[in-house]
């Protein structure tokens, strides 16, 4: 009898001990950039890494909340600013380069996702003492992002978004689909560094104010117009070249200025730094509060046969 209440009592305290620890929060710090209508080497738009320039990664920096909700399943709310950047002054693509446009993008991105852990190791260096492991995880969810796209115009960064060079009235805020996958590394059971990977799908083609063609001059102000148009500003440019850019029914009936059958996407990596929160499991407020009372003293029980 004495064994089996043993048995018991050891059984609650693993049990709670392990839902002590579902939740941990943190922050991190990590590079970001974007697939779009600018970047590319000499040739026209490539799908994924193809058309990253490596010379425009930026910065990103986040907080986030992750909450287990079974062995192998988390959920995570996550925070991130981040900046985004292109200019075709860097593309050996001869149109893209005789485009002349750029773009800088400050975003706010705000994402729930869930995660699947489909690799564990919660005894790192087999010490039977479970403080340290190894997580590593795929994930996917939805988000949304404040989008701000700004050109260096004259000195200064003007907000795009407004002056409507394409003559779209486009949102400020979108939809996104983040995938990817991470790792983290637990540390005496309550401090985690973590590695991720993380691809934005948005559903706006306009994160670098690019889509379509350009807007009928007539439809812009003067600000507007001058930065809808930048091949003007280049000289020396072969004329054959510089008539494919710009408004122009009868000259450039084809009107494109980018291309509209694909959206902008984002990527990030970065590091993190979380800390696991210790708490209570209903269980142990349901049962061990009653069974040692309120002090922490243990009442006495009578066996029933």
């Amino acid at each position: 009898m004495k064994k089996n209440f043993t048995l018991i009592l050891f059984i609650c305290f693993i049990y709670n001990i392990s839902a002590q620890r579902r939740m941990d929060y943190g922050f991190a710090l990590g590079v970001s950039n974007y697939l779009g209508d600018i970047g590319g080497k000499e040739q026209t738009r490539r799908d994924f890494i193809a058309d990253i320039k490596m010379a425009k990664t930026r910065w990103n920096v986040g907080g986030f909340a992750r909450y287990k909700i079974k062995k192998r399943v988390s959920l995570k709310l996550a925070l991130d600013y981040l900046r985004i950047e292109g200019d075709d002054k860097l593309s050996i693509n001869p149109e893209r380069n005789a485009r002349n446009l750029n773009f800088r993008n400050d975003m706010f991105d705000l994402a729930a996702t869930g995660e699947f852990f489909f690799y564990e190791d919660n005894d790192l260096g087999n010490t039977y003492r479970y403080k340290n492991g190894f997580r590593a995880y795929v994930f996917a969810g939805f988000g949304a992002v404040y989008t701000n796209p700004k050109a260096f115009y004259k000195g200064e960064w003007v907000k795009l978004r407004p002056l409507h060079t394409e003559g779209v009235a486009y949102k400020s805020i979108v939809l996104n689909v983040p995938v990817g996958l991470g790792f983290y590394f637990t540390f005496e059971k309550k401090h985690r560094i973590g590695f991720e990977y993380n691809l934005r799908t948005t559903f706006t083609d306009y994160l670098d104010d690019i889509s379509s063609g350009w807007a009928n001059p007539s439809t812009l102000s003067p600000e507007g117009l001058a930065l809808s148009n930048r091949t003007v500003e280049l000289t020396g440019l072969d004329p054959s070249l510089a008539k494919n850019f710009g408004y122009s029914p009868t000259v450039n009936p084809g009107n494109k200025r980018g291309d509209k059958t694909h959206n902008d996407s984002y990527m990030t990596m970065s590091l993190s730094y979380s800390y696991v929160i210790r708490g209570k499991s209903s269980f142990y407020r349901g049962n061990y509060n009653s069974f040692f009372g309120k002090k922490g003293k243990v009442r006495r029980i009578r066996a029933k046969f």
